[in-house]
């Protein structure tokens, strides 16, 4: 397998928005269980924001060698370079955290996600929302595409069972929308970062539940495989 290096830069400065990770963990808490894969788990700072979930393993599966190398592992984390074309193992809980939009072919990434999952397992993608904020910084990073609920929707495969599907962030959208402050530059800075973590989340998390999740910067959509 040709080597692969992750173009983007942004994975440090994400990594201290601890408030957001806070949020949309607390989203997803109730399908995490058993055995956890994370597709695309860049330096660990995932696996770290959830690691106070209860679950009986977790694999880090990440395809930059110098990325994985940086992630911290533990009893029941372990950490494999790759992609998950390579992995024959089967979960309860597969994640896709700000992965999807990076991967070319996304319909064929989740179609085999699903074969990977057990019996009443869960498919977890968090991604940005709305290929009209497509910015520079997406570009940077390696994105392919924003997504809407319909268009994530539609490359999920049939035969898994929605659960949950919402945008989260409203707080973000809107100052998205009125001055592209956080998503204009290729290299957003820690005081953009932490601007946002620190007083917009914390409002999105009172405003998503009031729009019933029909409103925000990034697309939440859970799945799971029939039993």
């Amino acid at each position: 397998m040709t080597a692969y290096t992750y173009e983007g830069c942004e994975l440090d400065l994400f990594a201290k928005a601890t408030r957001w990770k806070a949020y949309w963990r607390d989203q997803i808490a109730g399908f995490v269980h058993g055995r956890v894969l994370e597709v695309g788990a860049g330096i660990g700072a995932n696996a770290h924001a959830l690691a106070r979930l209860e679950f009986d393993s977790w694999l880090s599966l990440e395809p930059d060698a110098n990325l994985a190398s940086r992630i911290e592992t533990g009893p029941k984390h372990r950490v494999r370079v790759g992609t998950l074309a390579a992995v024959d193992e089967r979960f309860d809980v597969i994640l896709y955290i700000d992965v999807l939009e990076h991967i070319a072919d996304d319909r064929a990434e989740v179609g085999l996600a699903a074969r990977r999952l057990y019996p009443g397992g869960s498919l977890v993608v968090l991604a940005p929302a709305h290929p009209f904020l497509f910015t520079p910084f997406d570009s940077a990073v390696g994105h392919y595409r924003r997504y809407t609920r319909a268009s994530l929707r539609a490359v999920i495969p049939p035969e898994l069972e929605p659960r949950k599907l919402v945008y989260l962030d409203a707080a973000g959208l809107l100052a998205s929308l009125g001055n592209r402050l956080l998503l204009q530059s290729a290299h957003p800075n820690d005081a953009q970062i932490l601007a946002w973590d620190r007083f917009l989340v914390p409002l999105s998390r009172l405003l998503d539940p009031l729009l019933l999740g029909r409103v925000g910067k990034s697309v939440l959509g859970v799945w799971s495989k029939p039993r």
